[in-house]
């Protein structure tokens, strides 16, 4: 595990993740804390604690409006989707792969 230093609205915090993980963490990180802000500075909440749930709320509303009520990929998380793509690449790289002469 990696411990990372970053700052959200202006707060230290040490967080940790896998070795490889960081940028997408720092990327996190960079998205939670432009929400929070601009909840700040809309200037309509008071207190950390309220502009961590609402930013929350909205981050988990654009979650939830892309998720797809109907289809193949319903009820599938983000890393589930990317697995299954990951899965239909190596199929596809098998059988597309040269094949040796069966001759």
């Amino acid at each position: 595990m990696i411990q990372l230093n970053v700052s959200i609205m202006g707060q230290p915090y040490k967080l940790a993740c896998k070795e490889g993980e960081e940028a997408a963490l720092q990327d996190a990180v960079a998205y939670l804390d432009g929400k929070m802000c601009a909840i700040r500075d809309a200037g309509k909440l008071k207190g950390n604690d309220r502009i961590a749930v609402m930013a929350a709320l909205g981050i988990a509303a654009e979650l939830l409006g892309t998720k797809s009520t109907e289809g193949p990929l319903a009820d599938m998380t983000m890393s589930e989707v990317k697995q299954k793509i990951a899965a239909m690449h190596a199929v596809l790289d098998s059988a597309l792969a040269p094949q040796e002469n069966l001759f």
